[in-house]
């Protein structure tokens, strides 16, 4: 069946196909009556008339595509962040495109090509360990990019983040006022500056007190193997014991751990986890936990990025949100 056109609406109503585009894209100014206006829409809604959106980028030279680069779609933190990415993108008119790059940085630069062939206008990107070069590539084409969660040390993007550092100072100082006989903090081994901005936090406030501490640092693979592994060589139950999950996939296993093994919270140990996800819910013990503002980051990151495609700036905005510690039974 042939496509209902412009044309075809002109001549059914008896008005001209500049009339007709008039009022199907809503222009201001033009003296149209409103008795053609609605006769023009009907014709159009009897033809099962649709706007040929290709046609229209063409002319445009803009798709209304956005991208989206996760560093892992699975985690309860990004697939929730796309989501609401997603409907931010929607009321602005564009269409997103997800890619999650499962932190390889091959992949992740594998990613932004696919999307510059398909002619996004502007990527929100999570940057991975050793993402600099597609970054940097993409910054000298002047492409739009707006980063979300983490950042880059020395490059001017704008951006999304939260207070990583601060927060984790808030939640180290309510642990040692509780005055546990040691503190674990549980890492990443990892050079990503978000990361190691919650780890500095928690470094320069335990430095501070009297409390034994001891910190963790896994690999981004095998998660749950070395979270169980090093917890089997670290936890000491004869000491009075919060353990800090910096994540929650470290949070997760963690909690594994303390199942298999039968380890009560907070009757033989304390914990507090980062980002809230489904799977504390079901920790028998309620899971205090840092819950960030998931809605405020997609939206804002949405709007800087519409923004860029619009007004291309080389100086970059980054916006920090701050994080809420949630208190629950988890810590005695």
């Amino acid at each position: 069946m042939k496509r209902a056109s412009i044309k075809d609406i002109a001549r059914i109503a008896e008005v001209s196909v500049a009339t007709v585009s008039y009022v199907l894209n809503k222009k201001e100014g033009s003296r149209i009556s409103e008795a053609t206006k609605t006769r023009i829409l009907d014709v159009a809604k009897s033809i099962n008339y649709t706007p040929n959106k290709i046609a229209k980028s063409l002319k445009m030279n803009k798709t209304k595509l956005i991208g989206l680069i996760v560093a892992d779609i699975s985690n309860d933190f990004y697939s929730n962040i796309a989501r609401n990415i997603e409907d931010e993108a929607m009321k602005l008119g564009y269409t997103l495109l997800i890619g999650s790059c499962d932190e390889n940085p091959e992949k992740f630069k594998k990613l932004t090509e696919l999307f510059s062939e398909q002619q996004v206008d502007g990527m929100i990107i999570a940057p991975v360990v050793d993402s600099d070069e597609a970054i940097n590539k993409l910054i000298q084409e002047e492409y739009p990019i707006v980063t979300i969660d983490r950042y880059l040390k020395n490059v001017s993007l704008p951006g999304v983040m939260i207070n990583n550092s601060e927060i984790s100072e808030h939640i180290c100082d309510h642990l040692v006022k509780k005055d546990f006989d040691e503190i674990i903090y549980v890492g990443y081994d990892t050079e990503l500056p978000h990361l190691l901005d919650r780890q500095d936090g928690f470094d320069r406030r335990i430095a501070k007190s009297d409390i034994s501490a001891k910190r963790i640092l896994i690999g981004i693979h095998n998660i749950t193997e070395e979270v169980h592994q090093k917890m089997q060589e670290n936890l000491d139950l004869s000491k009075k014991t919060a353990i800090y999950f910096s994540s929650n996939k470290l949070g997760i296993a963690g909690l594994r751990y303390l199942i298999d093994h039968n380890i009560s919270v907070p009757e033989q140990v304390s914990l507090v986890a980062f980002d809230e996800t489904e799977a504390y819910y079901l920790f028998p013990t309620e899971v205090s936990f840092v819950q960030q503002p998931l809605y405020d980051m997609a939206k804002e990151s949405v709007k800087l990025l519409d923004n860029q495609i619009n007004n291309y700036t080389t100086n970059g905005k980054r916006v920090t949100f701050h994080a809420k510690f949630m208190e629950r039974s988890s810590v005695k």
